[in-house]
Formats: structure tokens, sequence, C-alpha cells
């Protein structure tokens, strides 16, 4: 069994010092792996009636700028839980994917999910109503870019024509894991994903 810890996104502040403390304490501990969660934007609730989710006033690190700075100074295994990756562009991050991975050793875990907030993806220029659909050819996507140096292709929302990343993941490969507890989340873990961990608890790997 391997045990991590949950990055304190909203409660450690912006302090360099207090973060790589942080990271370089867990790791002499003993932990495994550190996991962040992703937020791009948070609402402000003054005209939202009811509004339950992050707001404006919460703190959340970018995790793939985040992890170039923990890979510098720790060998723990960085995984995102999650990244909401339709409403970012998937050869972008295909590629912030790849630098990680090559900056930890091979040591990155890709958690995504498809996210809950409309807010940003109104603001990331994004169709919040198709993010199921999205994610899936995502993946499709993310898996030819990293294991292939000229990837040609056509899907319904993606086209790339005779080109490549570099540099490519250690191993070729970036594992996949899908966070959710929706049936829907579920299906397409079993389906696609290396494995899978509901939000906030623990990671299952998925096996053929």
């Amino acid at each position: 069994m391997q045990i991590g810890v949950t990055f304190p996104q909203t409660e450690i502040g912006a302090d360099p010092q207090v973060i790589r403390d942080y990271a370089q304490a867990v790791e002499g501990m003993g932990y495994q792996h550190v996991l962040i969660y992703d937020h791009v934007l948070g609402a402000d609730p003054t005209h939202r009636p009811g509004w339950t989710g992050y707001t404006h006033t919460e703190m959340f690190h970018e995790p793939f700028v985040l992890f170039g700075y923990l890979a510098a100074l720790t060998q723990l295994e960085l995984v995102t839980g999650v990244i909401i990756l339709p409403q970012r562009q998937t050869a972008l991050v295909a590629k912030q994917a790849a630098e990680v991975d090559v900056l930890s050793g091979g040591k990155f875990r890709l958690g995504i999910g498809v996210g809950w907030n409309p807010v940003e993806y109104e603001a990331l220029g994004t169709d919040f109503s198709t993010r199921g659909r999205v994610v899936e050819e995502q993946i499709e996507l993310l898996r030819q870019l990293w294991s292939k140096e000229v990837v040609t292709f056509k899907g319904r929302y993606h086209t790339v024509t005779e080109a490549g990343l570099s540099p490519l993941p250690v191993h070729r490969s970036i594992p996949v894991w899908i966070g959710g507890s929706s049936d829907s989340a579920l299906r397409r873990a079993a389906r696609i994903a290396d494995g899978w961990f509901p939000l906030g608890g623990r990671m299952i790997r998925c096996v053929p």
C-alpha cells in the first residue's frame, strides 16, 4: 500500500519557503506521493444566491507550475486529483504533463475529472455541456501525444496534423486516473482509465 498526502491548497498560503518545507517534511515522514487539486478561478458569490462552491477569496496554486517547483525539491510521486481536463486545451495539458513527468523522473500521475463549475468553463472559453463527451477524446489524444513522436489525429473536438511533443514522458506514457463518484465517471474509469478515485477518497488501480 502506498500512502500519500493531499496538498493543503486553500490553507498553505503563497510563501514558497513554506511550500518547500511542507513537501520536504512530508517526504521525510515517509509519505510516497502528494496529490494536488485544481481550480483556475473562484466565483464571486455576491450576485450568486445560494452559491456553495469555492470563491475568489480561496487560494489555489496552479498544479503543473507547482509540480515543476516540487520536482526540484523532493522525490515524491506527483499526482493531480483532479485536473479539470475539458476546460483545458488538450495539447497544452499533454505538454505540461510530459514536462512534469520528465522533471520528476517519471513520477507523475495525471488524475482528471470533468468538474462541476460552469463559471470556470465560461471564463476559459470552453463548453460545460459537452464536457463528458470531450474528456474521452482528450484521453485518447493525450496517450497518442505521449507515445508517438509525430501524431495525426482527427476527432470530433480535436485535430492534430503531423505534429508532436518534445520532450516525451520518460516511459512514453503517463498513468491517467479518473476522479468522480457518478455512474458515468465509474463507467468511464472502468473502460479507459488506469485508475479511479472518488474525490476525497482512496485511489483504486484499474486492471484489465
